[in-house]
């Protein structure tokens, strides 16, 4: 590690107790997407105390804090807000108990059950540090803090909001995401990291009945059972053996009751790819089945696809993360990884698009160490290990909190020379 790096961080134990209370806070009161009110407010205020030029309600809820030091590089840090609906079930003493309204009205229960609290702590220390100790280094310091991740909405509403315009142009963009690996492990990986995500409605439409008289009906519920077996073939028979992908069903809709035949089904699924070919070729596909199935089945009307979502694959800059890794060998050590492809989406890569600037996004670990090295010996971690967006999920606050902070410290500083 740098005299650089260890100068700055030099500061962290003096605001590690303040941050740990902070992400229980965080924690105790999780708030959907776009209605961050009550964590946007206490980013907002935070980084005006330390200095920072503070820009508030980008994108609705969004935070941008700009603290310039000099001539030098740019460096944008990003960190999601949102909560999901979840009933948490951790039992942890700072466990969520809260109850929000949804946009459709209906009340939910809400948890930070994927760490994003996690990552709202961890950029706030990382810019107290930099904001305490401008003499080890030299530029432009953003910390821009996202609503919304969850339902792909926050990056393209900030964009939409003048993004560019609010905020001086990175040269280079980083985030982080806490992960169900060990805690104090950080993991980088170049080009492709995170999937596209596509979720998808199908309507498809028959013709009620009495399910005493199936001869006068088309039925919409065999029509959509056809519809799902067919699309597991998408994967394992339209694409390469080698060509990661996945084509999830995860609801079905239909009917009111057990002797009525109904005129439609509702079908919801979501698809997940690494590139825009396979991408292309797998919604092409459901496309082509849908209709095909619903042409077979003598269905009255064509059947509707809706897209309720879609994030693109993350991609990361090779050189840039490149850059990273040697910084993070160079702090954590042994516990610096090559991390896997993962599953999950984002939508933060639209934010350094937007600039026309290259970015990395890297995983770290928030499992308890001796939890996950058990499961591991029993080879039981993903039966064990609660994974993001569990009702358990709840990483442990230390050492991971010291990491994410540490880690976007270390990033920065490979580009805000003294």
């Amino acid at each position: 590690m740098s005299d650089r790096d260890s100068e700055v961080l030099s500061g962290l134990p003096g605001i590690r107790s303040g941050l740990e209370d902070l992400y229980r806070d965080l924690h105790r009161h999780p708030e959907l997407g776009l209605q961050e009110h009550r964590t946007s407010k206490k980013v907002a205020d935070a980084l005006r105390d330390l200095g920072y030029e503070v820009t508030e309600g980008v994108g609705g809820k969004g935070v941008i804090g700009v603290l310039a030091n000099g001539d030098g590089p740019a460096v944008m840090a990003r960190a999601d807000m949102d909560a999901l609906p979840v009933r948490e079930q951790t039992g942890l003493p700072y466990a969520s108990t809260v109850t929000l309204t949804a946009p459709d009205g209906t009340e939910q229960p809400v948890m930070h059950a994927c760490g994003h609290d996690m990552h709202v702590t961890a950029l706030l220390g990382c810019a107290t540090l930099m904001a305490r100790a401008q003499v080890a280094w030299r530029g432009t310091f953003v910390a821009l803090f996202q609503p919304s991740e969850e339902n792909a909405e926050g990056a393209r509403a900030m964009i939409d909001d003048g993004l560019t315009a609010k905020s001086p142009r990175p040269d280079v963009v980083l985030a982080q995401h806490v992960l169900p690996y060990p805690a104090g492990y950080v993991g980088t990986r170049p080009g492709p990291l995170l999937s596209a995500a596509d979720s998808l409605r199908v309507t498809v439409h028959g013709r009620g009945a009495h399910g005493s008289m199936p001869q006068a009906a088309v039925d919409p519920v065999v029509l959509a059972a056809m519809v799902v077996v067919r699309l597991q073939t998408i994967v394992s028979r339209e694409l390469p053996a080698t060509t990661p992908a996945d084509v999830t069903v995860g609801s079905i809709h239909a009917g009111t009751g057990p002797n009525v035949i109904p005129d439609s089904a509702v079908i919801e699924l979501n698809v997940r790819t690494y590139d825009d070919d396979s991408r292309d070729q797998v919604l092409k596909a459901i496309e082509r089945i849908v209709r095909a199935e619903s042409e077979a089945s003598g269905a009255p009307k064509a059947p509707e696809i809706e897209r309720m979502s879609a994030f693109q694959s993350t991609v990361n800059d090779e050189d840039v993360t490149r850059r990273v890794a040697e910084a993070f060998a160079g702090r954590f050590g042994d516990d610096a990884h090559t991390i896997d492809l993962q599953t999950a989406s984002e939508d933060m890569s639209e934010i350094p698009q937007a600039f026309g600037a290259p970015f990395t996004y890297w995983g770290i670990g928030g499992t308890d160490p001796e939890l996950y090295a058990e499961a591991a010996d029993k080879g039981t971690v993903a039966q064990d290990i609660p994974v993001n967006h569990s009702p358990a999920f709840a990483p442990v606050i230390q050492p991971t909190l010291d990491t994410g902070v540490s880690a976007m410290t270390v990033a920065a500083l490979a580009w805000l020379g003294r």
